[in-house]
């Protein structure tokens, strides 16, 4: 079984400013999603909603190899991470259509394959 990371990037501020209903419908959509998921026999294994980005602390190294730490998302972006799901599948196709529940509007839902390396791999 294949483990595929489900990233679902979103407009924070529309988040933000979404009503009591709106957010209540949203989260009616990951209800549906978790279900149709186990339904088809798809596993959800982790996942998690993220703080928003402006949370988020950035760390790099300096030319002297010092860590700099800066507040704020990496990237400079309308949508940033706004959560994901780890889902373990058999059946990609099958997986992406169900990932389709998730795509709202002009949204998309990023999947990718976990790499393996293997039991006692480093």
């Amino acid at each position: 079984m294949t483990q595929y990371a489900v990233l679902l990037p979103g407009d924070e501020s529309v988040w933000e400013t979404a009503t009591p209903e709106q957010r209540t419908a949203v989260y009616g959509r990951h209800e549906e999603f978790a279900r149709a998921l186990a339904e088809r026999g798809h596993k959800i294994t982790g996942g998690a909603e993220l703080t928003h980005s402006r949370t988020a602390k950035h760390v790099r190294r300096d030319g002297a190899g010092s860590p700099v730490i800066t507040d704020g998302p990496y990237a400079e972006s309308v949508e940033q991470l706004s959560g994901f799901y780890l889902v373990e599948s058999d059946d990609l196709d099958d997986l992406l259509e169900v990932c389709a529940l998730l795509a709202d509007g002009d949204g998309a839902v990023e999947v990718r394959a976990v790499v393996d390396h293997g039991e006692g791999a480093p």
